[in-house]
């Protein structure tokens, strides 16, 4: 069945024909995806309320036809999306209705590991656990571990600056990326840094990851490979509410312990992971704290014994320490199925991302309860206490009317309480379609047109994924002499289930 265009007049539908026809001439076989049912497994992304039929899904396998396809795109002025594995929870990966989508996943090549500069060479499609895997025989492993580590892939993890439980202490994405291959929306081929630790010159390595796909397609990347610690404990403590875990977590970054992981649960989220997991958490506490110490088994013990002093100081009503690597996993298994185990308890749940100083958890912590009263829904909350990464899952039922309504205001409230705080919108998730319309919030007229300038660098005729992260877009040649003052080209609304 071919695909429902927006207008069915013949000059629309011969045109989308004759780019179907050019795409295929540069992307033969099975590379050209271009009718409806075909096209439904990729009209969303992680961000499941919100759905779009691309224009046509494209999927290349080498450098060169992405190259081909971005130029045949400029030169015809047609809209480019990319995609990684589509686990996005911001939309960042929403399709265009006149966009051409552009899969990432054929690219998904381990192409060289080089353990002597500690570095892997990889396509942007290998799963980011493949990295791991891959050199985990050697005794090393690859540091960001985003909680979708089985399914995101290295190239999405670029694109929204990924992190994971171990960000703490070893760094997002961009701080174990050495170096990429891009390809710009003309056509040309850029490589970017290198195996070697920092590149002269400019730091467009820093601009490209997090960039959310608008200013490049990535098709290879060099990650850093760190060497296995020693020793890695964890330490499971209970608290009897929140606020009691929220101090404890600001305590032992003030002591001076980076741990290489620091997690925080709220009591649905932990009893949805026990009842999903069986990973031994206690269910009578109001929070719980996963804390792992890693390093020579000396250093880890004297620090074990610092954390638990600690947490008994904030008032913990429960301590529990790893007695074996199997039992270590297991705890932060129960962790990283914290999204798929709150999906049993709720129809549907809104997962949002912020950021705040560790000094304020408490305090935001018990302003999220006020407004789950305010707007009726559940709230289930997990996220990356050492960093001030929060991650509520907000509970809904999209069946019931209006719910879908207050869970997106609910999440606005929320993010809009990051900033007002002290914090950022965004901690890993990157900005979409979600936050787009929030980031007058943090940002002046001034500051969002000096990015588009950026953006117009490398994009100049926008057509790299518009319509995410800017709230307004403005022309490129406007942005050179416009005065600071109302925008233009309003974005349209998306589509939601």
């Amino acid at each position: 069945m071919s695909v429902r265009m927006p207008e069915a007049d013949g000059a629309v539908l011969a045109r989308r024909q004759a780019i179907v026809k050019a795409l295929r001439t540069l992307v033969p076989g099975e590379g050209v995806i271009a009718t409806e049912r075909e096209m439904k497994p990729f009209e969303t992304d992680g961000l499941t309320a919100y759905h779009q039929l691309p224009l046509v899904v494209v999927l290349p396998e080498t450098t060169e036809q992405v190259s081909q396809v971005l130029a045949y795109c400029h030169a015809e002025g047609i809209k480019v999306v990319p995609r990684g594995a589509g686990t996005s929870l911001s939309g960042g990966a929403l399709p265009l209705e006149d966009g051409v989508l552009l899969g990432m996943a054929k690219f998904n090549r381990v192409k060289e590991i080089d353990l002597d500069n500690r570095v892997a060479v990889v396509e942007p499609g290998v799963t980011n656990l493949a990295v791991s895997v891959a050199v985990a025989s050697d005794g090393f492993y690859y540091a960001p571990d985003p909680s979708s580590q089985i399914a995101c892939t290295i190239g999405g993890n670029i694109a929204e600056n990924s992190g994971g439980v171990h960000c703490l202490k070893y760094g997002m994405t961009t701080n174990n990326v050495l170096g990429c291959e891009i390809v710009l929306m003309t056509g040309e081929v850029l490589r970017l840094g290198g195996k070697h630790l920092d590149a002269e010159g400019y730091d467009l390595l820093g601009l490209i990851v997090g960039s959310e796909g608008l200013l490049g397609v990535v098709t290879e990347v060099t990650v850093r490979l760190l060497k296995k610690p020693e020793t890695a404990r964890a330490v499971m403590i209970g608290f009897p509410s929140s606020e009691d875990a929220g101090e404890c977590v600001s305590a032992i970054i003030a002591a001076g312990i980076i741990p290489g992981g620091m997690e925080m649960m709220d009591k649905p989220a932990i009893h949805a992971v026990e009842e999903f997991v069986h990973a031994g958490y206690p269910l009578d506490v109001e929070a719980l704290l996963l804390v792992e110490l890693d390093g020579p088994g000396a250093e880890v013990d004297h620090l074990i014994e610092r954390v638990e002093k600690i947490a008994r100081d904030c008032r913990a009503v429960s301590c529990q320490v790893s007695n074996s690597e199997q039992q270590r996993l297991l705890f932060w298994a129960g962790r990283k199925a914290a999204f798929p185990a709150v999906g049993r308890i709720s129809p549907d749940y809104y997962c949002m991302d912020g950021t705040i100083p560790r000094a304020q958890l408490p305090q935001v912590l018990k302003r999220m309860k006020e407004l789950a009263t305010h707007y009726k829904l559940g709230v289930a909350n997990v996220f990356h206490a050492g960093d001030g990464n929060l991650h509520p899952l907000i509970l809904y039922d999209s069946n019931k009317p209006g719910e879908l309504d207050r869970a997106e205001a609910f999440g606005s409230d929320v993010l809009r309480l990051c900033v007002e705080v002290g914090g950022v919108l965004t901690g890993e998730h990157g900005v979409g379609v979600e936050k787009r319309d929030l980031m007058p919030t943090m940002f002046s007229e001034i500051d969002l047109a000096a990015q588009q300038r950026v953006k117009c660098a490398f994009d100049a005729k926008g057509l790299l994924n518009p319509g995410k992260v800017f709230p307004v877009l403005h022309r490129c040649a406007e942005l050179g002499r416009m005065h600071i003052s109302g925008g233009q080209l309003p974005f349209p609304d998306i589509p939601r289930f």
